[in-house]
């Protein structure tokens, strides 16, 4: 089974708050199994089908094989790399659960914090892989390609909580958020967690 982590359930919390407030409807969940989280990916494809805008945040632990990235869910028994392919969901699924809305398409990722099967994979690889989000999509990962993100030490992840606060500073640009989140991640990692 996955290591718990100890923020991730803030993290969608606190993320489902924020959103809802900026006028989002918002379906969380948490601890998800991998049935759980691929039906849950295929019922908001459904409901993102024509939206305006779609967004998918998603906060635990992802790791990449063969440069292809996967988000864990909670009963994944991975003895070994190939094992990925069969007990996680690649972020292919997310990508597409998102793909119908008209406008705007946000995945949110504070997904890259450690790989707690890694002594028994033959690759020892951390972090994701990087990758171009599709046209009309915006992908945010809460740290560089191949490198672990913080699970922060304050109830939210370094990354979520500083996406939080600048969401909630009102008035900013899709592209102001994301360059005051990079900056300030990288400020309070001392240049060790860079956004991505």
């Amino acid at each position: 089974h996955v290591s718990q982590l100890p923020n991730p359930g803030n993290d969608a919390f606190d993320m489902q708050e924020a959103l809802v407030a900026v006028g989002f409807e918002v379906e969380r969940h948490s601890d998800l199994t991998f049935d759980a989280l691929r039906r849950a990916l295929r019922d908001f494809s459904d409901r993102a089908a024509g939206a305006e805008m779609a967004l998918v945040y998603f906060a635990g632990h992802g790791i990449e094989v063969a440069k292809q990235n996967y988000l864990i869910p909670v009963d994944a028994r991975l003895k070994t790399d190939r094992d990925v392919q069969f007990e996680a969901v690649p972020l292919d699924f997310v990508l597409s659960a998102v793909e119908g809305a008209k406008g705007l398409r946000l995945v949110l990722l504070d997904a890259c914090r450690n790989n707690p099967f890694a002594r028994s994979f033959r690759s020892s690889s951390q972090g994701l892989a990087q990758m171009d989000a599709p046209i009309g999509s915006y992908v945010s990962f809460a740290t560089a390609p191949a490198k672990v993100a913080s699970d922060g030490i304050d109830g939210n992840g370094l990354y979520t909580r500083h996406l939080l606060e600048a969401m909630r500073t009102p008035g900013l640009k899709i592209e102001e958020v994301f360059k005051r989140v990079r900056v300030n991640v990288m400020t309070d990692s001392d240049g060790q967690q860079i956004p991505w």
